[in-house]
């Protein structure tokens, strides 16, 4: 039986690797460049939201107060005229980066726990590398690749921008299931 305890370097190593190889994607390889675009007449669009004391928060526009008013032929022809969209305003200020790292590296290990967890349920000590490579990569996988497709079905997000960062997640599935194939607790 192998216990979570006995799983703590696979966790911080997967997590510590997965950093180290997310960083390398996006700052080295160009692949998530194009996934914003700049407004038209952004500086009119600031200032304007400046001027509605816009607060950090998401937003839905136009945005309907009820299910019903959903329906109303108003609401419709606001949808018709559009712009239709979400819009998340983060605080004022350089953006956080150092914060932003600090949560992406304790996401990780949270990702790393869960798969330690749920192989620890189905792999005995000394499992075939293999094995605990397929196990604990498929969870990962599905920790890391499958967070963003709620976006592109709810929220209209590129299906290109979550299929690259789906990619991602399988980059770091694969990290993730290596290290715990390197790490596996040896039988006896």
């Amino acid at each position: 039986m192998v216990f979570l305890a006995n799983l703590w370097l696979p966790v911080l190593l997967s997590a510590a690797f997965v950093f180290i190889v997310s960083s390398i994607i996006h700052m080295v390889i160009p692949i998530h460049g194009g996934d914003f675009k700049k407004l038209s007449r952004e500086d009119k669009v600031l200032e304007e939201m400046r001027a509605q004391g816009i607060k950090p928060g998401d937003y839905m526009f136009p945005f309907p107060g009820s299910m019903k008013e959903m329906g109303s032929p108003e609401m419709q022809e606001k949808y018709g005229l559009g712009p239709v969209g979400f819009l998340t305003v983060v605080p004022d200020g350089v953006p956080a980066i150092g914060k932003s790292l600090v949560q992406w590296f304790l996401y990780s290990i949270l990702i790393s726990i869960f798969t330690a967890y749920i192989a620890a349920l189905v792999l005995a000590c000394g499992a075939e590398a293999m094995m605990v490579f397929r196990v604990t990569g498929a969870i990962a996988v599905l920790g890391y690749a499958f967070s963003n497709v709620q976006n592109s079905i709810w929220k209209g997000q590129s299906w290109v921008v979550t299929l690259k960062f789906m990619l991602d997640g399988v980059v770091y599935g694969v990290v993730t299931g290596g290290t715990f194939a390197w790490l596996w607790p040896e039988a006896g």
